[in-house]
């Protein structure tokens, strides 16, 4: 299942389906490396920390790109809490759309 996001609208782009982040609520969250998808799918927030100190990340958060520091990941969903310990990573938050690279 490949999922990207389309450049002009901002929407998610789904084995030829379009899905906007809104139609769930929330905010889309994928945070994979090469080899593995750590999480995928709809969350209300995303924590984490650069070089500047800890940050969460919330819908409709503006747009911006941030390398990451050695933390947890917090990854927050209206049934549970996930975290991720990552060593680093980069961070792309664009139109409620949070992708985490790690492992580069």
């Amino acid at each position: 299942m490949a999922t990207r996001q389309d450049a002009s609208t901002g929407e998610l782009v789904d084995d030829g389906k379009i899905e906007s982040s809104d139609d769930k609520g929330g905010m889309y969250i994928k945070v994979y490396a090469p080899s593995k998808v750590y999480f995928e799918g709809q969350a209300e927030s995303i924590s984490a920390a650069s070089q500047t100190g800890p940050f969460d990340i919330l819908p409709k958060h503006h747009n911006f790109i941030t390398l990451l520091v050695a933390c947890d990941i917090i990854i927050r969903t209206k049934s549970n809490e996930e975290k991720i310990r990552i060593q680093g990573g980069l961070m792309h938050v664009k139109a409620d759309s949070v992708i985490v690279f790690l492992d580069i």
